[in-house]
């Protein structure tokens, strides 16, 4: 996977938006104004993604590819290499896993806001 097939694959996804709020450097896609990724444009090779602490840990034990996000809370968030042992089955899976992972902490307000669209 590159970063171009992570944005659009992330992009695909009902209620999301993407923005700079950090600077040029790193994209931010958000669900429903809630952060779920973030593709570190300036590396060129990694993409941040919100997980289970349990199965974040996981992750990294098992992929070289995945490890604790720089600049994030190591606890809830990997960042994952593009050009390691994680496939573009496995990224859309974490991808996948991230977008859940927020979706399931909405408000009843959000949720039903969210519920709304198409």
């Amino acid at each position: 996977m590159n970063i171009e097939s992570a944005r659009e694959y992330c992009l695909s996804k009902k209620g999301v938006t993407e923005s700079f709020p950090f600077g040029d450097d790193s994209l931010v896609i958000k669900v429903m104004d809630k952060m779920f990724a973030l593709i570190s444009l300036g590396a060129g090779n990694k993409m941040c993604l919100k997980c289970n602490p349990d199965y974040a840990i996981e992750l990294r034990e098992k992929y070289n590819a995945i490890e604790g996000a720089f600049h994030f809370n190591k606890k809830y968030w990997n960042q994952v290499f593009f050009d390691q042992d994680a496939n573009d089955k496995l990224i859309e899976s974490l991808i996948d896993h991230s977008y859940e992972e927020v979706i399931k902490k909405f408000t009843k307000k959000l949720r039903q806001e969210y519920d709304s669209l198409d």
